[in-house]
């Protein structure tokens, strides 16, 4: 089977924004491509044809409106304001100066809104869609990105407050997910949790 990986574009002058970002979007999905680009130049200069969403800084976007015009669709508008008189019609936005867990909640949703719940992007390769956690590790997972803590995890659950500590990382190890940021977005994206319940 061939598996076309998606690729996304993010053009933003501010580098560390365009690893921070890159980071995040490639944690939601994980099949894509990711480039980033410095500047509108950079970018016309390797086809913007090729790629499937283009994340832009609301300064790029307002010098090139021409371009982006004809591409509202693909193009999601970088904000720092959540406030929405501050958002350019026709184009998705996603306001970057958040914490974090609601910038990936940000990014799943846009995500599931945009291609009908995954259904209309390619499919995983079979090595990133296996099952590698247990059913309790899985049960485990669910209530930590829902934000229980431990002690209510072993209550809810009827298991010991150590299992749960081993559980915890077991599944961090096996995942090879560092912060629970990742971990719910490996939860959300698999479809243990609902977006709505973190």
């Amino acid at each position: 089977m061939n598996y076309n990986r998606p690729k996304i574009a993010i053009i933003d002058p501010n580098t560390l924004s365009n690893i921070g970002l890159k980071q995040l979007i490639q944690s939601v999905m994980p099949i894509a491509v990711i480039d980033c680009f410095g500047s509108m130049t950079e970018f016309m200069a390797n086809h913007p044809e090729s790629y499937m969403h283009y994340f832009v800084a609301m300064n790029i976007v307002l010098e090139n409106r021409a371009f982006f015009a004809e591409h509202p669709r693909q193009t999601i508008v970088l904000t720092l304001s959540l406030n929405d008189s501050s958002r350019l019609g026709n184009f998705h936005s996603l306001c970057i100066n958040v914490p974090e867990q609601e910038l990936i909640r940000s990014l799943l949703m846009l995500n599931r809104m945009g291609h009908d719940k995954g259904r209309n992007m390619p499919p995983m390769p079979p090595v990133l869609s296996q099952k590698v956690l247990s059913n309790r590790e899985i049960e485990v997972m669910s209530l930590i990105v829902q934000g229980y803590i431990n002690k209510e995890i072993a209550d809810k659950l009827n298991i010991g407050l150590a299992t749960v500590i081993t559980h915890r990382k077991n599944i961090m190890e096996k995942l090879g997910i560092k912060s629970v940021s990742a971990l719910t977005i490996y939860a959300v994206t698999h479809g243990y949790v609902d977006i709505n319940k973190i």
